[in-house]
């Protein structure tokens, strides 16, 4: 648990609100809060910095409709968990970038204790759903929360072999999105056994977009990602390569040749993937002391004024083209400070004519 004071109540409103702005993204969220110290002070200064950027003001949403989001989750039962909270989990504020709000339903102290993610495909054998779920009751009984996506098969196994030792689902649509409708008792033995987490608003249905974004969660979540049957293009090697980002461990179950969906883990263990066959496995490669990535340190906002130079914004956005490139390497050919360029770059997100993308890129 974090030591710093608690988030007043109005700051984590306006957290909440910040991150349903249109434009505002995880990247662009967490650099408006370096740049101004708080969200409060940041939507004030929004409707300038989206204006000088060249863009037209997007659409921040009306105090009401937040607030109208906080009444929908005090109703399911569920849970606020806003960035700079005490109770955020800290592998997940480690993440480049974290998800700015989080949605709990259920108990949210299991993310404070140490997960481990089991993946693995929705069309699932037999033989793999009862390694996934003995895999994970063998992970609670050695005192791992279990984290995974709800989704049918592998995912399935490993919630419910984790259920009486903790586990976690995280989804793509809001904590109340029961998905898919065929696991809706696992959906309802988890909200009241374990935590349902998600960064989607109360009441948003999950859409493909979502994924991507969930598996980020999972991973982030997780000091390792184990998959279990996985074809080569699936959600769940999506998981694995955002956790080999992240600097988790990957594991991954072998399996035969013959079978498709044993080729994702056996191309895993090609790449340099752990390989599982069970708990001490994961053991093995959990006492080598590792240290998970701390947030980014750099706070090139610092000593920049507030009011950045047309002539620089105008620069700056000639030299973007639709390849990610480093902020630094924009800095350079534009002959400013990288705080200059970083907050221009931050003006042209805001105003629809940039992307900043994690790892401190940006692209058309």
């Amino acid at each position: 648990m974090s030591s710093r004071p608690p988030l007043a109540e109005a700051e984590r409103t306006a957290r909440l609100r910040l991150a349903r702005t249109d434009r505002v993204g995880p990247v662009t969220f967490r650099q408006l809060l370096e740049r101004f110290g708080s969200a409060l002070d940041a939507l004030e200064a929004l409707p300038d910095l989206v204006r000088r950027g060249g863009g037209r003001p997007g659409d921040v949403p009306d105090p009401a409709a937040v607030e109208a989001e906080r009444e929908a989750g005090a109703r399911l039962g569920a849970r606020l968990i806003v960035l700079g909270d005490a109770d955020y989990p800290a592998p997940l504020a480690a993440v480049d970038p974290p998800p700015p709000v989080l949605w709990a339903l259920g108990d949210p102290s299991l993310m404070q204790r140490p997960c481990v993610a089991v993946v693995g495909a929705r069309i699932a054998s037999a033989g793999g759903q009862r390694i996934a779920r003995g895999l994970a009751q063998q992970l609670g009984e050695a005192g791992h929360v279990v984290v995974s996506g709800l989704a049918r098969g592998i995912d399935g196994a490993a919630h419910a072999g984790a259920l009486p030792t903790g586990t976690v689902a995280v989804l793509g649509g809001g904590v109340d999105d029961v998905y898919p409708p065929d696991n809706a008792d696992l959906y309802r033995q988890i909200a009241e056994q374990g935590c349902i987490v998600s960064e989607s608003p109360i009441g948003a249905r999950a859409q493909a977009k979502d994924f991507p974004r969930r598996n980020r969660i999972i991973s982030g979540l997780s000091r390792g990602v184990i998959v279990v049957e996985a074809e080569l293009r699936s959600g769940s090697l999506i998981t694995a390569r955002l956790a080999a980002e992240q600097g988790r461990d990957v594991f991954a179950v072998p399996g035969s040749p013959l079978d498709p969906r044993s080729k994702g883990p056996n191309e895993l263990l090609r790449q340099g993937a752990i390989l599982c066959e069970g708990l001490e496995d994961v053991e093995r490669a959990f006492t080598t002391l590792r240290t998970l990535r701390e947030p980014p340190g750099d706070t090139p906002f610092e000593g920049v004024p507030v009011d950045i130079d047309a002539v620089l914004l105008e620069r700056v956005a000639a030299l973007l083209s639709p390849t990610p490139t480093p902020r630094d390497e924009l800095a350079r050919a534009a002959n400013a400070p990288v705080g200059a360029v970083a907050a221009a770059l931050l003006e042209l997100s805001l105003a629809g004519r940039a992307t900043l993308l994690p790892g401190g890129l940006a692209s058309l």
